[in-house]
C-alpha cells in the first residue's frame, strides 16, 4: 500500500488528501487546529482553477457551489469610472466565487475512507535522506509515508527545511476581508450589486456577488487593502478604522461597511515568498517531499490566483503520482513535478508583481499616469493574466 502524508487540512491539502485517496493512495492528513474550519470569506475560481477542481475530483458538484463573477469595471472613489465594465474573453469556463464554507465541506465530504485525519498536530522536524522514507515528526510522534506533501500554508516548517532560501516578506500593504450575508445587505442596484474594483491612493476596495445559495446566506463578499502594516487593533477598532477611510467613496463600499459586523472582519498581514522555493520537488527514499499551495508560491491577491495555482499544483500531482510506484518511478514523478510546476508559477507571480505597481500607485502624478493609463493597461494586463488561467489544462 502506498502511502501519504499531507501536512496542513487547508483547501490545498484538503485537495491534494482526496486526491491521492481517490487513486489508491493512504493518505494521513495532519492539521495543527484542533478541527478542520473553513474562514469566514470566499474566493474566485478563474478558469484553471475550476479546471483543476473538476480534474481532482469529477463528481465533486464544483458548479453547484459557484455563482457567476460579473466584470463591475473599475471606478475612482468619486465613483467615475476608469475602466467601463467589459464582457469576458470566452475561453474557459467562466470565473465564479465560491464561499470558503461551501468549498471546505465540498472538499472534506471528497476524503473518503482511505484519509486519517489527526487534529492538533502540530509538524516542526522534517527528515529526509537517500536510504530511507521521508517523515515529518509531531514532537515524538513521527509520521512516515512514501511522499510527504507539504501544504501547511507561507510559515511552512517543511519548506524552511528544504528550501530556506525563500523567506516570507511583507509585501506592504495590509487587506480585510468579510461576507456580508444576505439578510444583512442594504439595496442595491443591479449595476452595484454586480460589485467591482475601486482603486484610490494607496487603498482599494473590491466586491463580489456571492450568488442566493452561498453557505446558505448569500450575500457580498468584499476585500480591501491599504499600504502599511497591518493594524494592531481589535477587529471592531479596524472595522471603525475602514469605515473612516472609505467613507467619501461611492456607494455601495460605504453601505456595505455599515453592515459589516467586527465577528465578519478578517484582517490579513499580505505577505509573499521571496524569492520562491529552488524546487518544489525533493527526492528521498523510495518518494519525497512535494510543495503544494501557499507553502511553495504565496503571493498578494491581486490577480486571485493564490488558489487556483494551489488546485493546479494538486491535479498535476495527482497525474503524476497517481499510479506511480515507490522508488525510481515515483522520485521520477516528483522531479517532473517540481520541473513542470516551478516554471508555471514563477510566470504567474510576475504578472502578480506588475499588477500590484499599478494597484498600489501612490502621490499625485503616480495617481494621474496610473489613472490616464488603466484604461487601456488593465484589459491587457488581465487578459494576459486571463489567458494565464484559460490555457492552463490538466495533464493527462
Amino acid at each position: 500500500m502506498r502511502t501519504a502524508v499531507v501536512v496542513g487540512a487547508g483547501m490545498a491539502g484538503l485537495a491534494a488528501a482526496g486526491a491521492l485517496a481517490r487513486t489508491g493512495w493512504r493518505v494521513t492528513l495532519l492539521e495543527r487546529g484542533e478541527r478542520i474550519a473553513a474562514p469566514p470569506t470566499a474566493l474566485v475560481l478563474w478558469a484553471n482553477g475550476r479546471r483543476a477542481l473538476e480534474a481532482i475530483d469529477p463528481g465533486g458538484g464544483w458548479a453547484g457551489i459557484a455563482a457567476p463573477l460579473p466584470d463591475g469595471g473599475v471606478r475612482r472613489p468619486d465613483g467615475g469610472w476608469l475602466v467601463a465594465p467589459r464582457s469576458r474573453p470566452g475561453a474557459g469556463p467562466a470565473p465564479a466565487v465560491v464561499h470558503l464554507e461551501d468549498l471546505y465541506d465540498t472538499l472534506v465530504a471528497g476524503l473518503g475512507d482511505r484519509v486519517e485525519i489527526r487534529t492538533g498536530a502540530r509538524v516542526h522536524t522534517v527528515r529526509v535522506g537517500r536510504g530511507r522514507r521521508p517523515s515529518v515528526a509531531d514532537g515524538p510522534t513521527v509520521f512516515e509515508a512514501d511522499l510527504v506533501v507539504a501544504a501547511d500554508g507561507i510559515d511552512s516548517p517543511v519548506r524552511r527545511a528544504l528550501a530556506p532560501e525563500s523567506v516570507a516578506v511583507g509585501s506592504g500593504f495590509a487587506a480585510w476581508q468579510a461576507v456580508v450575508p444576505g439578510y444583512r445587505m442594504p439595496r442595491l442596484s443591479a449595476e452595484l450589486a454586480a460589485g467591482g474594483e475601486t482603486l484610490g491612493a494607496g487603498y482599494r476596495f473590491v466586491s463580489m456577488p456571492l450568488g442566493e445559495r452561498a453557505a446558505g446566506r448569500g450575500g457580498m463578499y468584499w476585500v480591501a487593502t491599504a499600504a502599511g502594516a497591518p493594524r494592531p487593533e481589535p477587529p471592531a477598532t479596524q472595522l471603525s478604522l475602514l469605515r473612516r477611510w472609505f467613507a467619501r467613496w461611492h456607494a455601495p463600499i460605504p453601505e456595505l461597511l455599515a453592515a459589516t459586523h467586527p465577528e465578519d472582519l478578517v484582517p490579513q498581514e499580505v505577505r509573499e515568498l521571496r524569492p520562491l522555493p529552488r524546487a518544489y520537488g525533493f527526492g528521498a527514499g523510495p518518494g519525497g517531499v512535494v510543495l503544494v499551495g501557499d507553502a511553495g508560491h504565496a503571493m498578494p491577491h491581486h490577480l486571485g490566483q493564490g488558489a487556483c495555482l494551489a488546485f493546479e499544483d494538486v491535479a498535476t500531482l495527482a497525474a503524476l503520482v497517481g499510479a506511480a510506484r515507490p522508488g525510481p518511478e515515483l522520485r521520477a514523478a516528483i522531479d517532473t513535478y517540481s520541473r513542470t510546476r516551478r516554471p508555471r508559477t514563477t510566470s504567474v507571480v510576475r504578472q502578480m508583481r506588475r499588477m500590484s505597481a499599478v494597484v498600489q500607485a501612490r502621490g499625485r502624478l503616480a495617481l494621474r499616469a496610473r489613472d490616464a493609463a488603466l484604461g487601456a493597461l488593465r484589459p491587457r494586463m488581465l487578459g494576459h493574466a486571463e489567458g494565464l488561467a484559460a490555457q492552463w489544462q490538466p495533464p493527462e
